[in-house]
């Protein structure tokens, strides 16, 4: 009998799972992957460790949060620092002023403020993105996007980024270290069984799953991914290359994302 048994090997279970036996908790996790590590799965290609579900740069502004996690893991100094192709014209991301300097020509914020406003409208990526127009979509999502008056394309306004040196795999085997762990395990499959085994449960995967897509499934989920080794050095210049047009079928090409010196 386990005190919890934590559905899903990825990162909120790992921490959990680190945590409870630090309690002296008796803890089981299950995961229906092969691996652990979830959706920041991270696997060896041609001597890079390849992020397998798209990017994922850690970033905080907590220092206890960026100390943690240092526990388990050396971080490198990557800035997320996109870079956007309109129609084979490249631009800086997220938007700041050498953004609009080069889209209008304006040197100042107060210039790029008054342009700003006068170029509201729809735009081809959003839509292709979510799949759906800019004014079918909750209004909160803009501020996932920074837009800034000064010459900062630093993505994200945190005080601690980067990716673990070695890939997110190896930072939570580190987190799961000495904790029981089987893989391939589906919850659903038997799900009265995995319960009785435990005093709770701790389940961290897809919430339409778990309550048998009785609304629907969740929304938003449909990303694909393709993948190419290139023999070549250097293919775009930058890890991440956003394709804004609605003409482009891909939004973004991701390369040579290192995690390891």
């Amino acid at each position: 009998m386990y005190d919890y048994l934590i559905v899903g090997a990825g990162l909120y279970g790992a921490v959990f799972a680190h945590e409870a036996k630090k309690a002296g908790k008796e803890v089981l996790v299950i995961d229906r992957r092969p691996n652990i590590a979830g959706n920041v799965y991270t696997e060896p290609m041609e001597g890079i460790q390849v992020h397998k579900y798209g990017a994922h740069i850690f970033h905080t502004n907590n220092k206890e949060v960026w100390n943690y996690v240092n526990q388990f893991a050396e971080f490198n100094r990557f800035t997320n620092s996109p870079v956007a192709n309109y129609h084979g014209e490249l631009y800086s991301l997220p938007f700041n002023m050498y953004t609009f300097n080069k889209m209008w020509g304006v040197v100042t914020p107060q210039e790029a403020a008054a342009k700003i406003e006068e170029q509201r409208k729809a735009a081809g990526y959003t839509q292709k993105q979510w799949g759906r127009e800019c004014k079918d979509l909750p209004s909160f999502i803009i501020k996932r996007l920074p837009v800034r008056l000064t010459f900062d394309n630093n993505y994200f306004n945190a005080l601690y980024q980067g990716i673990p040196v070695g890939g997110y795999t190896k930072m939570v085997a580190n987190m799961l270290d000495g904790i029981e762990v089987r893989l391939e395990e589906d919850y659903f499959k038997n799900k009265a069984q995995w319960d009785a085994m435990a005093e709770k449960v701790v389940y961290t995967g897809a919430i339409d799953a778990y309550f048998e897509y009785s609304l629907g499934v969740l929304e938003y989920r449909s990303v694909r991914f393709d993948t190419e080794v290139l023999d070549i050095p250097n293919f775009q210049g930058n890890a991440a290359v956003n394709y804004t047009d609605a003409e482009t079928p891909w939004t973004r090409i991701i390369c040579l994302l290192y995690t390891s010196p």
